[in-house]
C-alpha cells in the first residue's frame, strides 16, 4: 500500500426500507469503522422514510396531506427540498412528472391487485385532484399549502433516490470516500474501488424473445444511475399491458414496454428523470436530458419490430467496463 495510507477492504450491508431492498458496499480500514458507518447511513434512510412515506400512516407527508384544503403547513428541511425539486420537474415537463397524482396511482395499485381497471367515475373525481398547480411552496417559511382538501401526494418516483444522495452524504461524513449506495433501481456512487478506473454497475437489459437490447453496464464515479420501466411491475387487463408508471397528465397506466436508464450527477435526479422520460417518452425525453448538464439516458422501446434503442447526446460518454458489478 502506498505510504501513509489505509489497506481498505470491502464491507457490504443489506435492509430493507422504502418498500425496497437498501445495499451499501463500502471500503474502510476496519469492520468497525464500516459497521458504524453504515449503520449511521441506514438510521438516515429510516430517518427519511419516516418523512416520507405514503404507506406509513404518521409520516411526515400523510399527516401533511390530511391538512389538505387547509392552511400553509411548515414542514422539514428534507420534505421541503423534495418537493421544490418535484414541483421545479414538473414545471419543466409539462406535469409528465407530477407527485399530486396519488390519488389516481393509489387507483392503478388497486387496478394491479384486482387485475380491474380503475372505475371511471372514481378515476374522474382523483384527477380532479391532481395538479402541481395545486402544491404552493413558501420558501421563506419552508411551508407547504395543498390547495384542494383530499389531495395525496406521491413521491415514490424520488424519495428512493434522494435517500440513497443522503445516505452516501453520510458515509462521506464519516470518512468513507468509496461506497455504492443501491436502492432497488437507483445506484449512487462515490469514488473508484482500489485498483479500478470506476464503479462498474450492470443495467438490467429490457428482453424479447431471448434477445436484449443496449449497453449492459457503465462505469461510474461521483455519479448515480437510475433504470425506470415495467419490466417487472405491470398488470395485464383485457389483453392490454399496463405499466405501474401513470401519466399524470391522463391518469392512465403506460402502455406498452419500455425501459429508460438515466445517468445524472446524484440518484435525486437520476430517480425523478427517469420517471419523468418513461412518461414523456423517446423524442421529447431525450430533448429533456439533452438540455440538462452531467445527464444522460437510454431510452428503449419494445414494438411489433422488436426492441429499439435511443440514447442522449451524452449517452456514449460513459464508457462500458470489461465486468460488470453484481
Amino acid at each position: 500500500m502506498a505510504a501513509g495510507k489505509p489497506l481498505l477492504s470491502r464491507y457490504e450491508y443489506v435492509q430493507l426500507h422504502m418498500g425496497t431492498q437498501f445495499r451499501i458496499v463500502l471500503y474502510a480500514p476496519d469492520g468497525a469503522k464500516a459497521g458504524e458507518a453504515a449503520d449511521l447511513a441506514f438510521a438516515r434512510i429510516t430517518e427519511l422514510d419516516n418523512i416520507m412515506s405514503d404507506y406509513r400512516m404518521e409520516s411526515e407527508l400523510n399527516r401533511l396531506c390530511r391538512l389538505s384544503g387547509g392552511p400553509p403547513v411548515r414542514v422539514s428541511d428534507d420534505l421541503f427540498k423534495v418537493l421544490a425539486l418535484s414541483k421545479k420537474l414538473s414545471e419543466r415537463t409539462g406535469g409528465a412528472f407530477d407527485i399530486t397524482a396519488g390519488p389516481v396511482i393509489r387507483l392503478w395499485r388497486r387496478a394491479r391487485r384486482t387485475l380491474e381497471l380503475p372505475d371511471k367515475a372514481r378515476l374522474g373525481r382523483a384527477r380532479l385532484l391532481t395538479g402541481y398547480r395545486y402544491l404552493h411552496l413558501d420558501e421563506s417559511q419552508k411551508s407547504v399549502r395543498l390547495e384542494k382538501a383530499g389531495m395525496q401526494l406521491d413521491l415514490g418516483a424520488i424519495a428512493k433516490g434522494y435517500a440513497a444522495d443522503a445516505a452516501m452524504d453520510v458515509l462521506k461524513s464519516q470518512g468513507i470516500r468509496i461506497a455504492l449506495v443501491a436502492a432497488g433501481g437507483d445506484i449512487v456512487v462515490s469514488e473508484s474501488p482500489p485498483g479500478e478506473n470506476g464503479w462498474n454497475i450492470a443495467i438490467a437489459p429490457l428482453s424479447t424473445g431471448g434477445k436484449s437490447a443496449g449497453k449492459q453496464a457503465v462505469l461510474l464515479v461521483n455519479a448515480a444511475v437510475s433504470t425506470s420501466g415495467d419490466a417487472q411491475q405491470f398488470v395485464e387487463i383485457g389483453g392490454v399491458r399496463y405499466s405501474h408508471i401513470v401519466d399524470p397528465r391522463t391518469g392512465i397506466g403506460l402502455k406498452g414496454r419500455s425501459s429508460v436508464t438515466v445517468i445524472a450527477p446524484n440518484g435525486t435526479t437520476s430517480d425523478s428523470l427517469a420517471t419523468a422520460l418513461s412518461v414523456l417518452g423517446s423524442r421529447r425525453g431525450l430533448q429533456l436530458v439533452d438540455s440538462i448538464d452531467g445527464t444522460a439516458a437510454s431510452f428503449t422501446v419494445v414494438d411489433e419490430k422488436g426492441p429499439r434503442v435511443d440514447v442522449s447526446k451524452r449517452w456514449n460518454d460513459f464508457p462500458v467496463p470489461k465486468e460488470s458489478f453484481k
